[in-house]
């Protein structure tokens, strides 16, 4: 069954129209079937764009008064069990006849764009056969001879497929078939095999240059693709250096770039908040950060909803205040005899700031171990703990600490009164200082109560602790 999923919360993608509109008419073997759809592509997904009854002569009519950004769309029949693709982009008066059994005849008249897309689709059916039969051939051959003849032809018939795709870009380079074909290209490598770490630096520098070619930002069309997000994704998550200061820059560069196409722009900056806003790796969120100030915060983002808005502008709020290399938010809390216990009162080279709840159930794994390795190292190298309640339980945060004797840690709290006081004038709590979303969340700090890692688990902390301590030693 085909899944249809409409566009949401950030992944929103305003349409800009034009005036003449668009008429797609598909005729079916139905007869008032049901409620049939106009979809595109977008990522992985079917958006919806249109849905109309099939009357009692089997046809469905979509009709806008704007004309439809060029991309790949889709017409799903009544019941989402099947749909085939087509190609949409100048001509918009198109005449479609169909049928469910036999989706490979399906007739397309009006599009010459279409028409382009039907002959490569038939090409590509025709040869990825006989690549399949090849590669399969090569799997089971008996003999080196064997193997040879049929990796050859395999090679031989993916160089014909390539060269119909260069072909084809050539003869119609406007078109939205040749914007489609590049977006569909594999990135070239460096020929030669890489021998030395200077030749694997140049193969990755020139593949990194390259993985781009044939792509044209300032053209919104190959965002109704299956392709384009997916070469995104990879792009930043696995071609590009992980660092905040070079995902930074390359995205403010794609961003200007884009600009000549709004739709080109909404969707990258729509992307790139929602790939951040809660980053796989550490310190990943000042690329958040800094797409929020420069480009958020200043209202270049108009099509966002308020409530949207009000989301990003709440979370950019919660990481201010710990990025990596900068002093953390000082907290003056009680311990439990009710004496105020500052974190800047905490005499260590380094201090793990450890946010944790008696009630959590990670929290009773994980802070046995935590101390374990607290007594067996971190405390010999003045490594000390201070170890945050997040809720207002204090009999069983103290039933705890007695029970599993850690009061040689910086065991504090906060009542609720206290935290009702802070909200009500207005200031942030520690929760909102230190981005407490989940129990327990680990800091580590230096000496100068510096974030040096945040949000790791206690033996990434330990790890990256045995790291600090070594280069200490070796001055």
């Amino acid at each position: 069954m085909i899944k249809i999923f409409t566009l949401t919360a950030l992944s929103f993608l305003a349409l800009n129209g034009f005036a003449q509109g668009y008429h797609i008419q598909v005729h079916t073997p139905y007869k008032s079937a049901g409620i049939a759809y106009l979809t595109y592509h977008f990522g992985k997904n079917l958006n919806v764009q249109d849905s109309v009854a099939i009357d009692d002569k089997g046809i469905a009519h979509f009709d806008g008064k704007e004309k439809l950004p060029g991309g790949i769309y889709a017409f799903v029949f009544p019941g989402k069990r099947n749909s085939f693709d087509f190609l949409i982009d100048k001509e918009q008066e198109v005449n479609i006849v169909a049928d469910t059994s036999n989706l490979d005849k399906i007739q397309i008249t009006g599009s010459k764009e279409d028409e382009l897309f039907q002959q490569y689709r038939q090409f590509v059916d025709g040869i990825g056969r006989q690549l399949t039969d090849e590669r399969m051939a090569y799997m089971s051959s008996k003999t080196a001879k064997d193997s040879a003849m049929h990796e050859k032809r395999y090679m031989q018939l993916n160089k014909e497929l390539n060269d119909y795709r260069e072909t084809m870009i050539k003869k119609n380079p406007e078109s939205m078939m040749a914007a489609l074909l590049n977006a569909m290209k594999e990135s070239p490598y460096l020929k030669k095999i890489p021998v030395t770490h200077k030749d694997s630096v140049e193969a990755y520098n020139y593949y990194k240059a390259n993985y781009w070619i044939g792509i044209n930002f300032m053209d919104g069309r190959i965002i109704r693709t299956p392709f384009f997000i997916p070469k995104l994704e990879r792009y930043y998550r696995e071609v590009m250096p992980q660092s905040p200061d070079s995902l930074i820059k390359d995205i403010d560069y794609r961003l200007l770039y884009a600009r000549n196409d709004s739709n080109m722009y909404k969707l990258l900056l729509n992307w790139f908040t929602d790939e951040y806003i809660n980053p796989r790796y550490m310190g990943q969120d000042a690329v958040f950060l800094h797409l929020f100030d420069k480009y958020h915060s200043k209202g270049l983002t108009p099509w966002l909803t308020e409530k949207q808005m009000e989301t990003i502008t709440k979370r950019a709020y919660m990481l201010m205040a710990n990025q990596l290399g900068e002093p953390a938010a000082n907290m003056q809390l009680l311990n439990r005899n009710d004496k105020p216990t500052a974190l800047y009162d905490v005499k260590a080279d380094y201090t793990v700031v450890l946010f944790w709840d008696p009630n959590c159930s990670h929290c009773k794994h994980e802070l046995p171990i935590i101390d374990s390795v607290y007594r067996a190292d971190w405390q010999k190298h003045n490594i000390k703990i201070y170890a945050v309640l997040t809720e207002y339980d204090k009999k069983a945060w103290t039933d705890y600490i007695d029970e599993h004797k850690i009061n040689d840690w910086v065991n504090v709290y906060q009542t609720k009164q206290m935290a009702d006081e802070e909200a009500a004038a207005q200031r942030p709590g520690f929760k909102q200082l230190y981005d407490v979303i989940m129990t327990p969340t680990l800091f580590l700090l230096d000496k100068d109560k510096r974030i040096v890692a945040k949000k790791l688990t206690w033996d990434q902390i330990n790890d990256l602790l045995k790291v600090k301590l070594a280069k200490t030693a070796e001055k």
